[in-house]
Formats: structure tokens, C-alpha cells, sequence
């Protein structure tokens, strides 16, 4: 049995993914709540899309590689395939948005609320034990059935409680503090997963560990991080805000209720410009102001 280290680099690695996914969480409830005011169906998916990248690409996937970097195992070193680490992600991102799809799709009931969550919370799970399976050490893994099942049910009540929070939160303090209890939510179903797991290692063999290194990934995967949130900035900045329309609305309300000028009435032959009577502040005429011929 080789023995496992969850903190090899101590807090620094668990406090890193508690805060992408705060980060995550705090994205993907903005966006999701631009779903709600959208006026089209492009645009609901447009931000079902981006609500789903945050959460799904980085308040799970991109916090539950980051918990990874603490992970180690005595006398071996650890690889990755990456085809399933990149599979990993798409069943995150996936997950979340067919979640969303449901429960964004006509009225919020329980029915839709329950159906959305047990479906990303088993999406949730199939992703970590999917990266689990990415990694190729000298040994072999093994997990406890109980607290297997246990990160599953943490799963779909964090992933219910999710998408309950993504439909109806919209206040900025409490969108933060959704994101904060999502946060933990999220991390506590990583590492209740990553107890149940067990290393037997391969005595005496000498076995070449192939895959990338998490050097080779962490590049990459931070760069993708980065860009993401900085796009999913962009896009909530760019976007028009419930405020903006309320004022264009407006604007477009006094045009139509301001009167329009009113027309003059034809002068074919000139007279109105020729006539000096009845303006104000001009004299009466008289003959002596009139030039001799």
C-alpha cells in the first residue's frame, strides 16, 4: 500500500482551488442570471454557454486540477493521459449545461430543479473519477464503495443547490455568498472522492510511467483559465445591463411623447416674407421711410 499525500505543498494547493472555484461560481451565477432577462433564445444559449465554461470549466474542472497538484504518492511519480484529462473537462462543461438547459427551460419547478441536479451532480462525478483515471503511477488504484457513494450524493446536492442558486440569486452580496457556499460545496465533494482512494504500489517493478507531467499540463491549463475568465469579463461587460435598457426604453418613450414641431403654412407668392406688420419689435411703416423713386 503506498502511502498518500492529499498536501504535499501544504494549504497552498486547497486554498488555490477553493478560490477558482469561488472565482468559477461567482461567473457562472452572473451569466446565468443573464439567461433569465434574455429576450431571445441565441441569446439564452449565449449565456447558457458562458454560465456553463465558468462553472463546469472553472469552478469544478479547473479547481479539482489544481487540488491534483497536492496530490501525491510515496516513491512514484505521477503522469497523466492526457486524451481523458481533456475528456474530464468536457464532461464537466456538458453536465453543467444540460443542467442548466433543464432547469432554465420554461417555469422553475422541482421537478425540473431535481431532474437538472441529479444530472449534473453524476456529470460532476463522472468527471472526477474520470481524472482520477487519467493518472498513470507505478501502482494501482482502489476505492472505498462507501465514500464513493458519499461524493456522488455531495455531488447532486451541490449541483441541485447550484442550479437553484443560478435561477433565482441576482443581489451582488448574495451572489457572492452563493459563490462562497458553492465553493465549499464543490471542494468537499473533490476530496471526500480523493479519501476513498487507495494506491497499491507495484513492488520491485520498474515500470516506466508514461504521460504528461503536471508541469506539461499546468501551463496550458492556466492559460485556458486565464483567457476564460477574462473573456467571461468581457462579455458581462460588454452586455447591456437590465439598467441600460430600463434607460433606452425610456429614451425611446419621451421621443415618441415629444410633440413634433408644427409645419408652416404654405406662402406660395411670399408674402409672410415680404410682411413686416405684426412682428414684434419691428416699426410701423410710413411714407417717410420710404425711398424717393
Amino acid at each position: 500500500m503506498g502511502d498518500i499525500n492529499h498536501f504535499e505543498y501544504g494549504w497552498i494547493t486547497p486554498a488555490l482551488s477553493y478560490a477558482l472555484s469561488v472565482l468559477g461560481s461567482v461567473l457562472g451565477l452572473v451569466c446565468a442570471g443573464r439567461i433569465r432577462t434574455a429576450r431571445t433564445s441565441g441569446q439564452r444559449a449565449w449565456w447558457g454557454l458562458l454560465s456553463a465554461w465558468a462553472l463546469g470549466g472553472t469552478a469544478i474542472w479547473a479547481m479539482h486540477f489544481m487540488a491534483m497538484l497536492g496530490f501525491a504518492v510515496e516513491n512514484t511519480r505521477i503522469r497523466y493521459d492526457v486524451p481523458l484529462t481533456v475528456a474530464s473537462t468536457v464532461i464537466a462543461v456538458v453536465a453543467v449545461g444540460i443542467g442548466l438547459a433543464i432547469v432554465g427551460t420554461g417555469r422553475l419547478n422541482a421537478v425540473r430543479l431535481i431532474a437538472g441536479g441529479v444530472f449534473t451532480g453524476a456529470g460532476v462525478a463522472a468527471m472526477h473519477y474520470t481524472g482520477m483515471a487519467a493518472m498513470r503511477l507505478n501502482g494501482t488504484l482502489g476505492y472505498d464503495t462507501l465514500r464513493v457513494a458519499l461524493s456522488v450524493v455531495i455531488a447532486v446536492v451541490a449541483a441541485t443547490v447550484a442550479l437553484w442558486l443560478a435561477m433565482t440569486v441576482r443581489k451582488g452580496v448574495a451572489v457572492f455568498a452563493s459563490a462562497l457556499v458553492m465553493g465549499v460545496a464543490v471542494n468537499g465533494m473533490h476530496f471526500t472522492g480523493m479519501s476513498a482512494l487507495s494506491v497499491h504500489r507495484h513492488e520491485g517493478a520498474n515500470r516506466e510511467v508514461t504521460g504528461a507531467g503536471v508541469s506539461t499540463l499546468l501551463v496550458p491549463i492556466m492559460l485556458a483559465v486565464i483567457f476564460g475568465v477574462v473573456g467571461l469579463l468581457y462579455a458581462l461587460l460588454a452586455a447591456p445591463t437590465d439598467d441600460d435598457r430600463a434607460a433606452s426604453a425610456y429614451l425611446d418613450g419621451r421621443r415618441v411623447s415629444e410633440p413634433a414641431a408644427p409645419t408652416p403654412a404654405p406662402d406660395p407668392v411670399g408674402l409672410r416674407a415680404r410682411s413686416t406688420l405684426g412682428q414684434p419689435g419691428n416699426p410701423f411703416p410710413s411714407r417717410r421711410d420710404t425711398p424717393p423713386r
